[in-house]
């Protein structure tokens, strides 16, 4: 809420939050309609769900002070960039670089950064995929290019990234050794499960393609 920062009043508040929210549908109108294309191309839905989220109002000043700022509204759009938030859920890494190439292709959406979590996993073991982008939002009198952080992961990492969290907010980031190394292992698992259960829907498809082919050789 407005009382969180330093300066601005509540009806700035309410429209910054107003503007990330309209973000957060422009992109996700996006997603569902490049789903909806490949369900009719392809005939296969390469995302499983989408969740989105705005941040807190607390989680926004916290991530301020950490980095050494101030409470006001214009550190906020400056230098949180996850204000606004969308995760997808896929079934296969493959889509996860296929949806990231196509968000990055949309002429109205800009990237700003990529971390690949994926490639270069973070020490705990989490894997994903994330993009810092800009969308414009057009209101009555401008303009404003809005934030908005896109997480892409398979149905595994995002199961593996809620154990994480639940146990990072059960021990305030302080877990047992033990259980931290466990963790790691599971995100090994995690990784092992993708990659053959990737390897076993190429496999399905390749069938198909040769049971197509095979019967158009038969005609």
């Amino acid at each position: 809420m407005a009382e969180e920062f330093n300066n601005g009043n509540i009806d700035d508040w309410n429209e910054l939050m107003l503007i990330y929210t309209a973000a957060l549908k422009q992109i996700g109108t996006k997603i569902e309609i490049l789903n909806d294309e490949f369900q009719q191309a392809h005939s296969y839905n390469p995302i499983e769900h989408v969740k989105s989220r705005l941040k807190s109002p607390e989680s926004i000043v916290k991530k301020l002070r950490k980095h050494g700022l101030e409470s006001t509204m214009e550190n906020m759009v400056e230098h949180v960039n996850d204000i606004a938030g969308i995760r997808i859920i896929c079934s296969f890494t493959s889509d996860i670089y296929r949806i990231a190439d196509i968000i990055s292709n949309q002429s109205d959406i800009r990237v700003v950064s990529v971390k690949d979590y994926i490639i270069f996993p973070k020490a705990s073991g989490y894997k994903s995929y994330h993009m810092i982008v800009k969308t414009p939002v057009y209101l009555s009198d401008r303009i404003f290019d809005a934030k908005v952080e896109i997480q892409i992961r398979t149905v595994a990492m995002d199961f593996w990234a809620s154990l994480e969290h639940k146990m990072n907010y059960k021990f305030e980031g302080k877990a047992p050794d033990g259980l931290q190394q466990e963790l790691i292992d599971c995100a090994k698992i995690v990784w092992m499960l993708d990659e053959k259960m990737l390897q076993l829907n190429e496999e399905v498809q390749n069938y198909n393609l040769q049971q197509e082919e095979k019967e158009e050789q038969e005609e």
